[in-house]
């Protein structure tokens, strides 16, 4: 088919230019019926447009997750090859690992190792009310992983890779809240040599996708850092990117949260509710400050994921930590810095640029030295 050949030619692209082989194993069909008790209800972890996951575990004891197709689901033969070919050549401590798959006569299953804690959807958007909420701190570190996940897909990857669908649901955790992305089948190759784009049909899930992407169609890794703006603002606010359940003027998350950008007084009031004030002002000003930016209309007014993956890391240390930091320090409505961030015209994109390297800079150099303070503490804590 057509899809087929397609992807043969993504794969033949990623041979060329990278250094893994195609390391999955096959299963059969028997084989994944046996570990998870023939599809039993009480496997079932999750169920979406692609079909269903189910907990299994293999006759060698390992447990696994396993995503059964829905044959008329949304997710076809062609996104089922794309997500074999992208998780086996790609290999990082925040992509979920692809064990294996089965392409048995029509069925087309994938297996994962299994992340015991769900998605970040159940601990941050459907959160039952004897459920602890998550603290500032583990959605920063949900954050973080998610931008390294993302980092290394856009310029450590070769070829590139434009995730195209990110959202909570495909945010995976395991113990000690570890994050990694999952579900590749919308995955492309990023633009290679003079290229600044992929032009594609637009797929993705309404209210993550970047607005010039739904134009045009045009993907680039700005795509992407959209994107994350997104699921940033929702572990921010607690909110979804849409929810019909909300009055009209709030059911899009952005349109909502847009008119708090200008006015960094009011980012503490866009604080989830469920944190009941327990969260570092200086941190949520950031963080929020991190979102706006990731979120500008005008995609080149966007940061590199590397950039965003340099000023969360900052904001993932504990308290005690945050009130040293010289780049956690209180915005006010009126700095240039924020006013970089909230108007992005053409007159203030490299003034906007600027600010932002030095701040980056900043929290590199408080980093070092937090970092050798804290060696040089626990060397004199071991000779007392």
């Amino acid at each position: 088919t057509q899809a087929a050949r397609q992807t043969t030619n993504n794969s033949n692209e990623c041979k060329e230019n990278g250094p893994n082989n195609i390391a999955a194993q096959t299963f059969t069909f028997r084989e994944l019926a046996t570990a998870t008790k023939n599809f039993r209800s009480e496997c079932l972890v999750g169920e979406g447009g692609f079909g269903r996951v189910y907990k299994g575990q293999l006759s060698t004891g390992q447990t696994i997750a396993v995503k059964q197709l829905d044959r008329n689901g949304v997710q076809g033969n062609k996104e089922f090859l794309v997500e074999v070919l992208m998780l086996s050549l790609l290999h990082h401590p925040n992509l979920v690992n692809l064990i294996g798959y089965c392409a048995d006569g029509d069925q087309r299953l994938l297996v994962y190792e299994y992340m015991s804690l769900g998605s970040l959807e159940d601990h941050l958007l459907d959160v039952p009310h004897d459920q602890k909420p998550l603290d500032w701190y583990k959605r920063m570190k949900i954050a973080l992983h998610s931008a390294k996940g993302l980092d290394y897909l856009h310029y450590k990857a070769n070829p590139p890779v434009i995730y195209r669908d990110l959202k909570a649901s495909n945010i995976l955790l395991e113990k000690d809240f570890h994050a990694k992305l999952s579900d590749f089948g919308l995955a492309k190759l990023g633009p290679t040599g003079d290229k600044t784009h992929v032009s594609t049909r637009v797929m993705g899930t309404y209210g993550y996708c970047a607005p010039e992407y739904q134009r045009t169609g045009q993907l680039t890794p700005m795509s992407d850092v959209y994107s994350f703006g997104v699921v940033l603002l929702e572990l921010i606010t607690g909110r979804r990117a849409i929810d019909t359940k909300r009055s009209n003027h709030e059911q899009n998350l952005v349109t909502w949260a847009h008119p708090y950008f200008s006015n960094a007084a009011r980012y503490p009031e866009l604080a989830d509710p469920l944190l009941n004030g327990d969260f570092p002002v200086k941190g949520l000003n950031q963080a929020v400050a991190i979102a706006a930016m990731c979120l500008q209309e005008e995609e080149t007014a966007r940061p590199l994921m590397s950039d965003v993956v340099t000023a969360l890391s900052f904001l993932t240390l504990s308290p005690q930590d945050d009130d040293d930091s010289p780049f956690l320090t209180e915005s006010s409505p009126d700095s240039d810095y924020t006013e970089c961030i909230n108007h992005p015209s053409q007159d203030h994109r490299d003034q906007m640029s600027q600010e932002r390297q030095k701040a980056l800079a900043e929290a590199m150099e408080w980093g070092s030295t937090h970092t050798a303070l804290s060696r040089a503490t626990s060397i004199n804590s071991s000779c007392a």
